[in-house]
Parts: structure tokens; C-alpha cells; sequence
């Protein structure tokens, strides 16, 4: 009779907290709903005027949205921490409240970025948008950490959920101010991606050998040349290096410039930030396709076809430099200069890459 009446109470607690779920289930729904149209928005959209629109007010504005959704997010937590155990109306009531304050910070956190206008530049546009879609994204997981979890105390997943919304929200904190700020992010960046693959190839070419170097000539044929480069092999690499070296250095002077000069509160000033994003964001993978080819055995083929890509992607970049605001006088010298160095050595590559050679 006991176990009977046991179970009765399980079911019956069992019922309350699916009740007390289902406002829970309404939000879920429409976050996804939100979130959608967050992800799935062109960056040119939105608000275009900058009419009276204030950064530093937006910034305000939307850090404020920011913390009432994870404010929300540990009372939503909290509240299922553990069963509930009052009335059907209290519960519904109780749920309703809490399901409609979630979805106000939610509603209130997107409008805020929409107030974001185009003229302020895309570059900084995307690191807002990619901000609030993680904050969404990170809420809709704890919402179905809560309804997928049975009738218990917290767990450690619905724990690491709510981390996990703290942890979106304290991203805003770390995003630039402006679009000269996220450009630089992006400079910065891409300058890391490429040194790192430079230092990767000259560490493996410091420890590659051929282990029959030193005793036949370079044209007899020999063995499996897969795990080594051949004296040709190293000419067509150092020509190639040279190629990434003029990467590099491209990003680093470029980023130093945007620093010094650039200005984003004009939106013409903002649109060439954003000209030079768009270039610069090539490169990394540019180097890396160049790189991976250049690895033994060495495809004499793909190594022309992406040297020259390379090349070109660069001769772009520096010619977005060239044209806008960031570029002076002491600039232009070292633009026309990687320009040269650009068409030196895409040319010694490709003859050596030659049949001639």
C-alpha cells in the first residue's frame, strides 16, 4: 500500500513538473525562432541610417540586454533545480512569468543589435552578431537540458549549460569597440595563422634530409623520394617561403598601419576597413594550401596553382591598402616595395617550377 501510494506521488510530481515545463517549451520554440533569424541575417541589414544613433549609448544599452539574459538564465536554472512542488496554478503562473521574462531579455538583447547601423562597418557588425547568436545558442541548450531531464536535483549538464550562457555573455565585454578594433582583430589574427605555418615548414625542412645525399648525385634516381626533398625540391620551397614571407609581412605592416592611421567613424573610412577584412581574411588559407603542397612528395602542379593565387590575393590586398585612408606617404613605400617582392618571387618559383629547370 505504501509503494501504491508512493508511486501515486511520483506520478503526480511527475505531472506538476511537466506542467511547470511547458511554458519552458513555448520559449525554447521561440528562441529558436530568434536565434534563426540571427544566424541566418546579412550583415548589410538592419538598421542603415546612423542618423542620431551613439556608440557609446548602443554599448551601454546592449551590455545592459546582455546581463538581464543570464540573469535569466541562472533564475530559469534555479527554478529547476528541483521538483516543484505547489498547485497546477501556482505552477502555471509561476512558469508563464518566469517563460515570458526570459523571452523579454531575449527580445530585448536582438533589438539592441539591431540598432546596430551598416555605416558603422560589417566587420564589427559580424563580431556583435556572432556574440548575441552564441548567447542565444547557449540559452536554447540549457532550455532543452531542462526539458530533456527527468524529475531530479541540478545536474552536472544542466551546471555546465548555465556556464555556458555566463560564459557567452562575458564575450561582449572582449569585443571591439569599434570597426578599426575589429578589423585589427582580424589582422592580428591572420598574421598568428600565418607565421605559425611558416614556422612549420622551415622546422621541417631543418629536420628533413636526403639519407642518400651525401653519397649519390641528386640526378641518379634512387629510393622513395615521399619522406624527403630532393635539391630541386628545396629551391621550388625556398621560392615559395619567400612567397609566405611576403604574406607575413604584408599582414604585419598592414596591421601596424590600421593601427597608427585608421579611422572608423566615417562610413566611407569604415567600408575600406571592411574591404581590407574581406582580402585579408584569404590569406591564412591561401598560405596553408601553398604549404601542404609544398610538403614531400612535392606536386609540382598544385604548388604553381596556389603560388599564383597566393600572389594574386596578395597584389589585391596591398592595392586596398594602397587606396585607403590608412595609407601615407611613409606606407606607400613599403606597399610598392611588397608589390616587387610579390612578382619576384611568384617568377622565381614558376621557373623553377619549369621543365627547364
Amino acid at each position: 500500500m505504501l509503494q501504491f501510494c508512493c508511486g501515486c506521488l511520483q506520478i503526480k510530481m511527475n505531472c506538476q513538473y511537466l506542467y511547470w515545463k511547458n511554458p519552458m517549451q513555448v520559449i525554447c520554440r521561440n528562441l529558436s525562432r530568434v536565434k534563426g533569424r540571427g544566424r541566418n541575417l546579412k550583415y548589410g541589414e538592419c538598421n542603415e541610417s546612423d542618423g542620431d544613433f551613439n556608440l557609446s549609448n548602443f554599448w551601454d544599452t546592449l551590455n545592459q540586454a546582455v546581463k538581464a539574459v543570464s540573469q535569466e538564465a541562472t533564475k530559469v536554472s534555479l527554478a529547476f533545480s528541483k521538483p516543484p512542488l505547489p498547485s497546477q496554478q501556482v505552477l502555471r503562473l509561476d512558469g508563464e512569468r518566469l517563460a515570458d521574462s526570459v523571452l523579454k531579455s531575449v527580445l530585448s538583447l536582438s533589438t539592441v543589435y539591431y540598432w546596430l547601423p551598416k555605416s558603422r562597418g560589417v566587420s564589427l557588425r559580424q563580431q556583435v552578431r556572432d556574440a548575441t547568436v552564441q548567447v542565444l545558442e547557449g540559452l536554447t541548450q540549457l532550455l532543452e537540458v531542462i526539458l530533456s531531464s527527468p524529475l531530479q536535483s541540478l545536474t552536472q549538464e544542466q551546471l555546465m549549460s548555465t556556464g555556458g550562457v555566463w560564459s557567452a555573455c562575458d564575450r561582449f565585454i572582449r569585443l571591439p569597440e569599434d570597426n578599426k578594433a575589429a578589423a585589427l582583430l582580424v589582422l592580428t589574427a591572420q598574421g598568428g595563422i600565418v607565421k605559425d605555418a611558416i614556422d612549420e615548414l622551415e622546422q621541417a625542412l631543418s629536420e628533413a634530409h636526403d639519407p642518400f645525399g651525401d653519397v649519390l648525385d641528386d640526378e641518379e634516381p634512387r629510393g622513395n623520394r615521399d619522406t624527403y626533398w630532393s635539391e630541386r625540391d628545396r629551391r621550388v620551397v625556398a621560392a615559395c617561403r619567400g612567397m609566405m614571407t611576403a604574406a607575413a609581412a604584408c599582414l604585419r605592416k598592414t596591421t601596424a598601419a590600421v593601427r597608427a592611421r585608421g579611422d572608423a567613424d566615417a562610413p566611407e573610412r569604415a567600408a575600406q576597413l571592411d574591404d581590407l577584412v574581406d582580402g585579408v581574411k584569404e590569406i591564412s588559407p591561401r598560405v596553408d594550401d601553398l604549404a601542404l603542397c609544398l610538403y614531400p612528395p612535392v606536386d609540382y602542379d598544385a604548388v604553381e596553382n596556389d603560388v599564383s593565387k597566393l600572389a594574386a590575393l596578395l597584389k589585391k590586398v596591398l592595392s586596398i591598402t594602397r587606396s585607403s585612408h590608412f595609407c601615407g606617404e611613409a606606407e606607400l613605400t613599403w606597399v610598392q616595395f611588397l608589390e616587387g617582392a610579390v612578382d619576384h618571387n611568384l617568377q622565381k618559383a614558376k621557373n623553377l617550377i619549369g621543365p627547364d629547370s
